[in-house]
């Protein structure tokens, strides 16, 4: 660890993560995120494939492996080689945690399960991210964010009701399980302090997107309603929607209290919507929410989504534009939080990202480096950490186990 940073709260801990792509690589991002040292293993020459994901390029690099990776030092170990398997378990007795998203019996395949690297370090905590978990029918499908997605909920109650379910933008289910593992390791070390024994941290993506679905389940279970897409409303919250304004843009107000829909009426001009009988209460507003929006979008769209905001702001009603990468970038919140900062990169330069979330007061989360290349941190860990010599990395860089 460097000396030259200020402290942070996982300082102290060592991960080794494993696995790729996305869902288990977030939680070693979070990790990492406030000091945890990850040593990431990739294979030799290839590595991680999120290494080349992404739709846009600059001078030939994909922007996704710089955020995902960031703080990370990366070794190469073919972990399908009987040598690469040793190189393993001579690291587990050096880490914390060991990190991991395969198809759950493939460590076991490869004498790398938990029994055996438990056996090897006690106090080790092991994060299994999979499709289903570790156990059930489904262990050993095949599973991916997008299915997990699907199975959890999220799917089916996101977009319009006249059209097919969609996808959120970006991969919600394997950053939401990876965000329950990266709780369930802390809460695991934490209890690691009191018995000093390590345990297994089991998450299935459909689990974590599953976890979010609120009252989706007591509501059929005893009511026998199903919830459905209902676009860009909540039924019977409102007003709570996108608006119109006189620049095309789309403007977001959410004013669904009492009192805060008193002030939204104020600011339109027409107070008496307040105490008019259809949107007096929140249980009137809902039964009478289109005709509501309706009366609100006649009123917006005479304003810019600038002169909206400053409306809204000087009648205190929750309102904002919907944001793209650019508007984050110069926004002066933004700016005033470090809510996105720069990080030096040796062949990117200067590369936005967005910081480390949440924020502690005294012990904060840093950025030091972004995604590193494949096999970068190979000679400090094998040979400095390991004790590895340099006749043997050679060998085993000959017989392309690194």
């Amino acid at each position: 660890m460097s000396n030259q940073r200020p402290l942070r709260p996982l300082d102290d801990i060592r991960v080794l993560e494993l696995g790729a792509f996305l869902a288990g690589p977030f939680c070693g991002q979070l990790l990492a995120d406030f000091g945890a040292e990850v040593i990431k293993v990739e294979p030799p020459g290839k590595g991680d494939p999120m290494r080349e994901w992404g739709r846009h390029r600059y001078k030939g690099r994909t922007l996704w492996w710089p955020v995902l990776a960031r703080n990370k030092k990366s070794i190469t170990i073919d972990l399908r080689t009987p040598d690469g398997q040793v190189l393993v378990k001579r690291l587990v007795p050096h880490v914390d945690m060991v990190l991991e998203n395969f198809r759950p019996g493939t460590l076991e395949s490869w004498g790398l399960g938990w029994e055996e690297l438990h056996a090897l370090n006690p106090g080790l905590i092991m994060i299994r991210v999979s499709g289903f978990g570790q156990t059930g029918p489904y262990r050993d499908k095949a599973g991916f964010g997008s299915i997990g997605e699907a199975m959890g909920g999220i799917r089916a109650i996101t977009g319009f009701p006249d059209r097919p379910p969609t996808r959120i933008g970006i991969s919600i289910g394997d950053s939401l399980a990876a965000t329950f593992a990266t709780i369930g390791a802390l809460v695991a070390l934490h209890q690691r302090q009191r018995s000093g024994q390590g345990q297994v941290v089991d998450i299935g993506i459909y689990e974590g997107v599953l976890a979010l679905m609120e009252s989706m389940i007591p509501e059929y279970q005893l009511t026998g309603h199903i919830r459905e897409r209902t676009g860009n409303i909540l039924p019977n919250v409102a007003p709570s929607n996108i608006y119109p304004t006189a620049d095309g843009s789309w403007f977001v107000i959410g004013a669904n209290a009492d009192t805060i829909f008193a002030r939204l009426a104020q600011a339109m001009g027409q107070p008496e919507l307040a105490t008019d009988p259809r949107f007096a209460t929140h249980q009137a507003r809902g039964e009478h929410q289109a005709e509501l929006d309706d009366l609100i979008a006649a009123w917006t769209v005479n304003y810019t989504a600038d002169q909206l905001q400053a409306i809204m702001d000087e009648y205190g009603v929750p309102a904002g534009r919907i944001y793209t990468a650019k508007e984050m970038l110069s926004d002066p919140h933004f700016l005033a939080r470090q809510s996105i900062i720069g990080v030096p990169d040796p062949e990117l330069g200067e590369i936005k990202m967005q910081n480390v979330v949440p924020r502690l007061s005294a012990t904060p989360g840093g950025i030091d480096w972004t995604g590193p290349a494949l096999g970068q941190h190979n000679h400090e860990i094998f040979r400095e950490l390991l004790g590895l010599s340099e006749d043997e990395l050679a060998m085993l860089q000959a017989k392309r186990v690194i």
